[in-house]
């Protein structure tokens, strides 16, 4: 099936995308494929995968280091955003995906590819996360999606990349289906599928099991400028240091860890293990210095846009015209969102006990109980009088009707 003579393939190193390579050549008349893996802190070494993608058949391997990016132009506004999926995922894996399909875009452009390509099976989010994203960035480039037709089963993707010199892994591989970046890891499938199967000890790689956290607290502190956080106990570090450096100090008291059931794009509930401690503290941290500096209305008014936003982004649409507008609205809160936050980490919590900002709203003299208070509590009964009036008036309707 004839589709493209060039195309540039999103590459992990997995059996299903060293697989799509012969695939596209061989079944869909591909005559060039160029993969590409995106570096965004996941730690593996990459210059082994990019080999692989040469062993299995590519006519170019190339290696995209982004981690920098990733953090500046993706985790960052999610941060600012509060961005947290359902309440509880903080997006870790789907906010990389936008940077992927950027990544794919240029790299068609550069080597003048008319096609693009991706390992997604038709039942997760990220197909559409690729595809919606592509289309916005470049709506000429076609999308191919192999593993999302071929309608193999896992054993027959493996003998069919033998054919083509692609070895299966020499021992058992992991039931589990992982996902790693900077920002955390996402772990499902096996036994996981059961929601009642309490997740093995095995699955977790960036968080301490409670019983082997510290048995003293740590305290941390997170400094923040316009809503970006610039430091970790007074002392400045890149953006992805910091995010390095926070994962572990959090993770080694347990903290970070997700376990639910999430509801996906496409209908299906799935049951997700995450681990993202650095991300998961930094929101709690930003959130609360947002209510030290930020009026009630603003505040109030923003959780809406927060619950939006982290839709926007699961479902694919970092590229639409509302995110942008969103953005606008929320980097307009961001201006005075500047200050520190104090937390204590502790056998898997992470208690907020302390903030402090030059743009702070709190107010002593007003909050105070003690002989230093200057509000006004005579105002309050004039206040009470006018705020509680249309209550009065339809309580005294509703008694003579």
């Amino acid at each position: 099936m004839g589709r493209a003579n060039k195309v540039v393939l999103a590459y992990s190193g997995g059996v299903d995308t060293s697989v799509c390579i012969p695939y596209l050549k061989h079944e869909w008349g591909v005559q060039e494929v160029i993969t590409l893996a995106a570096d965004l802190g996941q730690g593996d070494e990459l210059e082994p995968i990019r080999q692989k993608a040469l062993n299995s058949g590519a006519n170019e391997s190339l290696v995209a280091d982004a981690t920098a990016e990733f953090v500046k132009d993706y985790a960052f506004p999610s941060i600012q955003a509060n961005a947290l999926y359902e309440n509880r995922y903080p997006l870790s894996t789907a906010l990389a995906r936008p940077l992927i399909a950027k990544l794919l875009v240029e790299a068609a452009a550069k080597y003048g590819a008319d096609a693009v390509a991706h390992g997604c099976t038709g039942k997760g989010n990220d197909q559409v996360r690729f595809d919606v994203a592509i289309a916005a960035l470049n709506p000429d480039l076609k999308v191919l999606a192999p593993a999302r037709e071929w309608g193999m089963s896992r054993e027959e993707t493996i003998a069919y990349g033998e054919r083509f010199g692609i070895s299966s892994p020499v021992k058992k591989s992991s039931p589990y289906s992982i996902d790693r970046n900077l920002l955390g890891r996402s772990i499902e499938a096996g036994p996981l599928e059961d929601p009642w199967t309490e997740p093995l000890e095995e699955v977790y790689l960036l968080t301490q099991a409670i019983t082997e956290t510290p048995d003293q607290p740590d305290y941390v502190e997170i400094g923040f400028e316009h809503g970006i956080p610039t430091s970790l106990n007074g002392e400045t570090f890149s953006s992805v240091e910091l995010i390095s450096q926070l994962n572990q100090i959090v993770g080694k008291h347990g903290v970070g860890r997700i376990d639910m059931i999430e509801n996906r794009l496409v209908g299906i509930k799935s049951r997700e293990i995450y681990e993202a401690p650095a991300l998961l503290v930094l929101i709690q941290a930003h959130r609360d210095l947002e209510s030290l500096t930020l009026t009630a209305d603003v505040t109030h008014y923003k959780r809406g846009i927060e619950e939006t936003y982290s839709q926007m982004i699961y479902n694919g649409l970092w590229y639409s015209p509302l995110k942008a507008a969103l953005d606008a609205f929320i980097q307009q809160t961001q201006e005075r969102v500047s200050g520190s936050v104090r937390i204590k980490l502790f056998k898997g919590t992470a208690s907020i006990v302390g903030r402090k900002s030059t743009y702070s709203l709190y107010t002593p003299d007003l909050a105070t109980y003690g002989a230093d208070d200057q509000f006004d509590h005579k105002a309050a009964e004039g206040f009470i009088y006018v705020w509680g009036l249309p209550t009065r008036v339809w309580s005294q309707k509703v008694r003579q009707s």
